[in-house]
């Protein structure tokens, strides 16, 4: 069966139905009303070159005999037109900023706004509502470097009138002041931005990786959408960003589908995607090869929990590929106001230090309740430790080395105290472990609720090395170790098999109830 997880104009994203992880059963063939298109071999593949408003049959064939359709109503657009029009170069010499956002400014509603191949040198521009900006196979949207010339966009603004906080920017969990993002959109909807060309953000260029503590507001990120609604990418590629590469905040309906989000693994904070208490988002079929975690959910620091209490909720992750990066899927360590409702299937998961990874930690407070967190059918490939939950982050607060954060004492509870409820991880096999199977260490006040393990298989690489599975104070490095769950009520193991392992094969201390069967460590 072939799903459609997107139908614009000219491009469409579908999804082949199956349990495997990323990569399709067996490659196939994609052919359009007869004609052979492309060949492929993932889950989820993208045509481009559509008429609007056109019927199309598209049929895929296995290389194995076996064959499947779908039929696909191409959407209605009211217009295209040419950046080129508006007198954008694109050499990649001449800046096309004015070209550029003189050219959005124009479109009519339900417009597709067209870059032709070529290299479009431009600094920040600000989208609108209903407008599709299409960059086709070797059109390239580049960041400037003269980051004197990004505009500072205030964290908070106040309205005139009524004195009312109106929020605009935000990074690391705060509303505070930040250089425009390259692509920005502020209380907007229906916003689309297809592929298959490129967004750069061109951070190895220019002064946004070195030196970025001094500066006089937070670094952008190639693309920031505050509070906007109905958010589409497709088929994408986003590459060097100046920090992170995608940062949805407070948006609904958010969509990134088939893309690619790309930066060398030493670029600092060049996370991929920051979806921050945002409602109902979908990555699916895209792949991820950055520099810090590839997927990061948040919800903000404790100041904004308190204000606007919007958790992360309703977040589906499917048919993805996580290559480096310190986390494949990671929640926190910002998540003061919640993470609900994750669902992360069919993904693969190559060289990341870590699979899934959650980070918080005392004070983030009463309303960071993470619960409802589902990993099934996933795949990894030299993940350093597959599993991660650590309630005693260590980084990124000023308070974040202070007793309070680390002291394993029994503290009260208290509005600061963070809840963990369910986690359920089934249907998974990690090859070449290094560092431990699973290390899960909840606060001692508070510990975790559940935690389900379910026919995992886990085996270490002969050559294992030392390392921390986890960022805490007084961390101790770990090889080859087991399963380890301190402070987590309930554990269950169920048909769970680890290869390799040095020492104790589970250490489960301080929790109240233990259960395993088919339970194999060797």
């Amino acid at each position: 069966m072939i799903g459609i997880l997107y139908r614009g104009s000219t491009s469409a994203c579908f999804e082949i139905a199956g349990t495997t992880a990323h990569y399709a059963k067996g490659p196939y063939e994609v052919l359009v009303d007869g004609q052979s298109r492309l060949r492929a071999e993932t889950n989820v593949f993208s045509l481009y070159g559509l008429t609007p408003d056109t019927d199309y049959e598209v049929r895929v064939r296995f290389d194995s005999g076996e064959t499947d359709e779908a039929r696909l109503t191409t959407a209605h657009e009211t217009c295209a037109m040419s950046v080129k029009e508006f007198g954008a170069v694109g050499d990649g010499v001449h800046e096309d900023t004015g070209s550029i956002q003189a050219a959005i400014n124009a479109l009519p509603e339900g417009g597709r706004l067209f870059f032709p191949k070529g290299t479009y040198l431009t600094l920040p521009i600000s989208l609108k509502s209903h407008i599709i900006m299409e960059l086709a196979e070797g059109a390239t949207l580049l960041g400037s470097t003269d980051r004197e010339r990004y505009p500072i966009i205030t964290g908070i603004a106040t309205d005139l009138v009524t004195g009312r906080e109106i929020p605009l920017a935000s990074f690391e969990g705060l509303e505070r002041p930040c250089y425009q993002s390259l692509l920005y959109a502020s209380h907007c909807e229906d916003i689309t931005i297809v592929g298959p060309g490129t967004v750069d953000g061109n951070g190895q260029n220019g002064d946004w990786w070195h030196g970025f503590q001094d500066f006089p507001a937070a670094r952008p990120r190639v693309l920031f959408v505050n509070r906007c609604e109905n958010v589409t990418l497709h088929g994408i590629t986003v590459k060097n960003g100046p920090a992170w590469h995608l940062h949805p905040f407070f948006s609904k309906n958010v969509s990134v589908l088939d893309c690619f989000i790309t930066a060398p693994k030493v670029s600092p904070n060049t996370d991929g995607c920051n979806p921050e208490s945002c409602d109902t988002v979908n990555i699916i079929g895209t792949r991820f090869s950055v520099g810090d975690d590839c997927i990061a959910i948040k919800s903000g620091k404790l100041e904004m929990a308190v204000k606007y209490k919007a958790p992360a909720d309703h977040y589906t992750i499917r048919n993805c590929l996580m290559e480096f990066g310190h986390g494949a899927v990671t929640l926190g360590s910002e998540a003061s106001a919640g993470v609900t409702n994750l669902a992360v299937t069919q993904c693969l998961f190559r060289s990341t230090d870590r699979g899934l990874r959650i980070k918080s930690r005392r004070g983030r407070g009463k309303d960071s309740v993470i619960t409802g967190i589902l990993f099934d059918n996933i795949r990894m490939e030299k993940v350093l430790t597959p599993i991660v939950i650590n309630l005693w982050y260590n980084c990124c607060d000023p308070d974040c080395h202070d007793e309070y954060v680390w002291s394993r004492e029994k503290l009260p509870v208290d509005d600061r105290t963070p809840y963990m409820g369910s986690f359920t991880f089934r249907n998974m096999d990690c090859t070449d472990a290094e560092v431990a199977a699973c290390y899960i260490d909840g606060l001692t006040e508070m510990p975790i609720e559940s935690v389900r393990l379910e026919n995992i298989n886990i085996s270490f690489a002969r050559d294992a090395k030392p390392d921390l599975p986890a960022m805490q104070e007084f961390a101790t490095q770990r090889c080859k170790l087991g399963l380890y769950l301190d402070n987590v009520r309930n554990v269950t193991v169920k048909n769970v098999k680890l290869s390799g392992v040095e020492g104790e094969k589970l250490i489960a201390p301080h929790s109240e109830h233990v259960e395993t069967s088919g339970f194999d460590a060797d």
